[in-house]
């Protein structure tokens, strides 16, 4: 179905070409004074100095051609602002055709194939906060593609490989050096149980890392572990198999708890293979160049503002840095996926790095010519004092840790609320403390820092995940007394709105679909959730001075329980695209 705003645009467009002008000039957009008009068009004015008029003549021009059954009015403001303000009739038709869409008004694109690149872990590590961002945005990202048509794969992209590994299995190789991964003489099957837990191998790493900072020795056994691993020894490889599964199938437990799913976990082990060849073609192609020792691309263009350091490719000692296996991670997606477009939520403190590794993809030929690779670059997640969140103890806070001590805040809330049956009171916690994080983070533009404030995002009051909740739940209450089923288009009894808050929530429901094709567009989630925000607020109005269960008028009472029905459906969609879920009680 149109968006009211795209019915606007097209009858705007028609009008400017009967009237002599450029139809794209007839765009609609949202009035920047409601109380002027629902829409504003400031196509006039654009066109005052193409065309060498008044942008006032041009109004009245374009404002002649507009049919009498357009469904709004226009009025002209000077200099040649267009305000519109949309008829009762086609608020109620477009309310019917977005109960009646499958897609509740969202647009469908011209499909593309993304591989969306979020989470990034080190495998052998426990997740911590600051893995949260990445994994939230790029869900929500995910789930708000595909809602407009895009097929989408999201690589979870683990750090399996390098020195970390030879770390964990050196440490591993002083405490149990009995074990058969170490003897280069085993012949048998090395064991089907890991011989370590998941606590156990969360602590290798930490202690492996402080030791090889201060013990040289040390640090030269880690890198030969490394080197041995990537060289195929048999023993080596079985044991990183072990430290694989045992950490991915931690990390998994750990996602799932976020509702955050991954269709590939693949990591930098996948693309070993490639290095050495990609990076002798570059040479061969005089892509890649010797510069103190190191193989460089230059990746400076013209246009910069600001210097751009090379792009190293290797090491002077021939090892391969974080730039090169994501090169050869490009160049796989490229072959395996042919993706339109590869996308990666990463810290924005990464950013220089993006721009030399896309440039060095295009210059090196890993990827087409129409591959889009870009960076959704996000800020840091704070405490109260501004700096970067961190346990009472001044350490990097787990992000289980994180979860468990908000679910202790909300579960208390809960259990207060004589809604929630007791034995519902957890599940119910659960599905509002990862609202209470996710709206918390997804309301933020991604690019900014934010300060975590549990006691703010765990509110039932404002703009936070709870109180959206809070409002869902309170629509499906009504429903439930008035005898009427939540499922979408049970009702579709519409009707002309009557008092300004009826008309703000009708209008507020139809921008839905034209909000998600925005947010699509710009990557950004933060722009479903100040609609999310508004639509609660927009209905909460229209509860509190409108008469629902109580209206004697059968057809009045049957309207508002359809536009009830629908402001359901749409709330229930939109936060599920920004990756939650309301409970059935509050």
């Amino acid at each position: 179905m149109n968006t009211i705003q795209q019915e606007l645009t097209q009858t705007l467009s028609a009008a400017f070409s009967a009237a002599g002008y450029d139809a794209a000039l007839g765009e609609a957009r949202l009035s920047d004074r409601p109380e002027l008009g629902d829409y504003q068009c400031n196509g006039a004015l654009a066109a005052a100095k193409r065309y060498h008029k008044a942008p006032l003549v041009i109004a009245e021009e374009v404002t002649g051609a507009i049919p009498a059954d357009a469904g709004f009015s226009a009025e002209i403001v000077r200099p040649g602002f267009i305000n519109l303000k949309v008829s009762p009739s086609l608020m109620r038709q477009k309310l019917a055709e977005l109960s009646a869409d499958a897609d509740l008004g969202i647009p469908k694109k011209a499909p593309k194939k993304i591989v969306l690149d979020y989470g990034g872990p080190n495998v052998a590590k426990p997740l911590h906060i600051g893995h949260l961002r990445s994994a939230v945005i790029g869900e929500s990202l995910k789930r708000i593609l595909r809602a407009v048509g895009c097929e989408v794969l999201g690589d979870v992209h683990l750090g399996d490989w390098g020195l970390q590994m030879g770390l964990v299995i050196n440490e591993l190789r002083h405490r149990n050096p009995e074990l058969p991964y170490f003897d280069p003489d085993f012949k048998g099957e090395y064991p089907e149980e890991a011989p370590f837990t998941i606590s156990e191998l969360e602590e290798l790493y930490p202690f492996a890392s402080a030791k090889s900072k201060t013990d040289e020795a040390y640090r030269a056994e880690a890198m030969e572990a490394t080197h041995l691993l990537q060289s195929g020894d048999p023993g080596y490889r079985a044991l990183w198999k072990k430290i694989m599964e045992v950490s991915v199938a931690d990390l998994k437990r750990n996602y799932q708890r976020l509702d955050v799913t991954f269709e590939l976990w693949k990591g930098e082990s996948d693309v070993q293979p490639r290095l050495a060849p990609m990076v002798e073609k570059m040479v061969a192609d005089g892509i890649a160049v010797r510069d103190q020792g190191a193989l460089v691309v230059d990746v400076s263009e013209p246009t910069d503002k600001k210097e751009l350091p090379p792009c190293i490719v290797q090491k002077s000692d021939g090892a391969a840095l974080y730039s090169t296996t994501d090169l050869a991670t490009i160049a796989e997606r490229e072959e395996l996926y042919a993706p339109d477009a590869i996308i990666y939520v990463v810290d924005k403190r990464q950013a220089m790095h993006f721009t030399q590794v896309f440039r060095t993809a295009r210059k090196a030929g890993l990827v087409r010519e129409g591959t889009e690779l870009t960076h959704v670059g996000f800020g840091t997640m704070n405490g109260k004092d501004g700096t970067p969140f961190k346990t009472r103890e001044g350490g990097v806070m787990r992000l289980e840790t994180l979860l468990n001590e908000v679910n202790e805040e909300m579960i208390g809330k809960i259990r207060e609320n004589k809604n929630v049956r007791a034995e519902d009171a957890e599940a119910t916690a659960d599905m509002v403390s990862l609202a209470a994080i996710k709206y918390g983070d997804l309301w933020n533009q991604a690019s900014k820092d934010y300060i975590f404030d549990i006691e703010k995002f765990a509110s039932f009051e404002g703009n936070t995940g709870p109180y959206i909740l809070y409002t869902i739940v309170r629509i499906s209450s009504i429903l439930e007394k008035a005898g009427v089923s939540r499922e979408r288009g049970a009702l579709t009894a519409f009707k002309a709105p009557e008092s300004a808050a009826e008309k703000d929530l009708v209008l507020t429901l139809l921008r839905f679909g034209e909000t998600v094709e925005k947010a699509a567009e710009e990557l950004a989630p933060h722009k479903i959730c100040a609609y999310v925000y508004g639509l609660a607020n927009a209905f909460n109005r229209f509860y509190h001075e409108t008469k629902i269960l109580s209206e004697p008028d059968e057809g009045k009472r049957a309207g508002y329980l359809a536009l009830l029905s629908l402001s359901y459906a749409v709330l229930t969609r939109a936060i599920e695209l920004l990756g939650f879920a309301a409970p059935e009680h509050m």
